[in-house]
């Protein structure tokens, strides 16, 4: 039986052999389908050796600024985009990655951008718990908390159970005001990032009851797990919309064999018992063929865990989970069917878990992977009415360096060799598990880059300065990227937790100041 490398390798193959050839602007859908690239440019983009060629894109883009016109209507829809662990070196090195340097992924074409600072209350670079809380709830939080103030410390079940502590979500703005509301993510539906659209919890990894229960004992006693907060929660039983992976949260092993719940719930069943209208779906397949317009809530459980990596699905002929893409573009055909407009939440979590495995083959593609799923929103809303807006929570030790000729593959070696007279990276990462791959405990010499046998697999390993079990988030701002009513808010540099505010105000929900006051 052929091996899923095999098949994931073949694909990548066909993409390349029919990709077009780098050095323009991306004209349709394939030039942003994304690829391998095998072998340098043989020349830049034509002119660009000349002054004039660079002289009149600048003046292009001014004349572009001074005739846009700032949008300060109500806005009815919002969507936020969340690259997880999306950092600006990796949006550098996806570019390279979609066929050349001077492309633009999709949000990249936005009107306005911004940088936001990351930092936590009680951390300078923090985590994907304690950022959901803020770019979501507009509070800052303690690292690994979620939905709850900073007077809530990592783990403290007394804190949680204090509901004066708890903080709420744009989403539930947005209901609140009439407005339908939905989250999509690769990750577990019960992680970090999506939990902050519903959840109120002292410790992320309290997904399930076993956990809590485990971590709070008596404590525990009418307290949530993550999952029962999805389904029977103040904010998550209203959600129309709830799309990723994650089943291991929602059953008891005698109803799934993979169930993590000791309870001997079946919150599925539970989910669908609620309203006759509630549609649950686990492949591709189901998800593609819901009506919209007959749907009343939609939940959808494609993994017992995270999705599998795009390149996995694109490669495996039994791969029955839908794309980033496809569950955007279903959540937004059953959000609008909603009069009053809606919120939505898409989270492209598995950039953050690959960059913490040191792939950085699989973090690109994943960017990739987002940029066309807000490609297909922008496609299917209305600028003039819909405000999206993409970031990241954190960024990753990730570097771009080495003084590569243009055109170059991204993941090959930097032009000039180390003083030790060994060729080295041009992606790597300052500390991971792959340090032992690429340094001799034995010799303390580094190992050649280029004569691993892993090197040009999908999953392999970058090089680490440091040796972890897992690679660590960075501190740096992270950029903000916005279109439609009010985008031109997103400017400057500022705190994370300000994004939902500026939000909020644009769609005038909210008890906070809106354009509506």
């Amino acid at each position: 039986m052929l091996s899923l490398k095999f098949w994931i390798r073949l694909g990548l193959l066909t993409v390349v052999w029919g990709a077009a050839v780098p050095g323009r602007a991306p004209v349709d859908e394939e030039r942003m389908h994304p690829h391998l690239p095998t072998s340098p440019r043989l020349r830049t983009i034509s002119g660009e050796e000349t002054q004039e060629f660079w002289h009149s894109a600048s003046k292009k883009l001014i004349r572009e600024k001074l005739e846009f016109v700032r949008n300060t209507k109500k806005a009815k829809n919002i969507i936020l985009f969340l690259g997880d662990g999306m950092g600006l070196a990796t949006l550098a090195a996806a570019r390279s990655y979609i066929g050349g340097e001077e492309l633009k992924l999709s949000f990249e074409e936005f009107p306005f951008t911004g940088l936001s600072k990351t930092y936590s209350v009680d951390k300078i670079v923090p985590d994907s718990a304690c950022t959901s809380t803020s770019y979501l709830c507009g509070v800052k939080a303690n690292y690994g908390t979620i939905g709850v103030n900073a007077h809530v410390k990592r783990g403290d079940c007394a804190a949680m159970a204090n509901e004066t502590n708890h903080v709420f979500s744009l989403g539930k703005w947005a209901m609140d005001a009439g407005k339908a509301a939905g989250l999509v993510t690769t990750t577990r539906v019960t992680h970090a990032s999506p939990s902050g659209v519903y959840a109120h919890v002292a410790d992320r990894e309290w997904e399930n009851n076993a956990v809590l229960e485990e971590a709070c004992g008596e404590l525990s006693d009418g307290l949530q797990d993550i999952a029962v907060q999805l389904i029977h929660g103040e904010v998550g039983s209203k959600l129309k919309v709830m799309l990723g992976g994650g089943k291991r949260s929602f059953y008891s092993p005698e109803h799934y064999d993979k169930g993590r719940r000791t309870d001997g719930r079946n919150l599925v069943e539970e989910f669908e018992a609620l309203d006759a209208g509630n549609t649950f779906v686990k492949t591709q397949k189901k998800l593609l063929n819901v009506n919209a317009t007959e749907t009343g809530r939609l939940l959808g459980l494609f993994s017992k865990s995270h999705m599998h990596y795009h390149l996995e699905q694109l490669a495996d002929p039994d791969n029955n989970e839908p794309t980033l893409e496809e569950m955007t573009q279903k959540a937004i055909e059953v959000l609008e069917t909603e009069e009053q407009g809606y919120f939505l939440f898409v989270e492209g979590g598995k950039i953050d878990i690959s960059h913490h495995e040191t792939m950085a083959r699989i973090a690109l593609d994943e960017t990739a992977e987002l940029s066309k799923a807000v490609k297909k929103a922008r496609e299917m809303t209305n600028p003039e009415e819909t405000l999206i807006v993409v970031t990241s929570d954190h960024s990753h030790t990730f570097s771009v360096s080495g003084y590569q000729p243009r055109g170059s593959d991204i993941f090959g070696a930097a032009k000039a060799n180390g003083k030790d007279g060994k060729p080295y990276l041009a992606l790597s990462y300052a500390n991971g598990k792959s340090f032992q791959d690429y340094y001799n405990t034995e010799t303390h010499e580094r190992v050649d880059p280029t004569s691993l046998p892993t090197i040009g697999d999908f999953d392999q390993l970058f090089p680490a300065m440091v040796p972890l079990e897992s690679e660590t988030h960075g501190g740096e701002d992270v950029g903000v990227f916005a279109s439609g009513p009010w985008a031109h808010l997103f400017t400057g540099v500022y705190e994370q937790n300000t994004i939902p505010h500026m939000m909020a105000f644009a769609a005038c929900v909210g008890d906070g100041l809106t354009a509506c006051d």
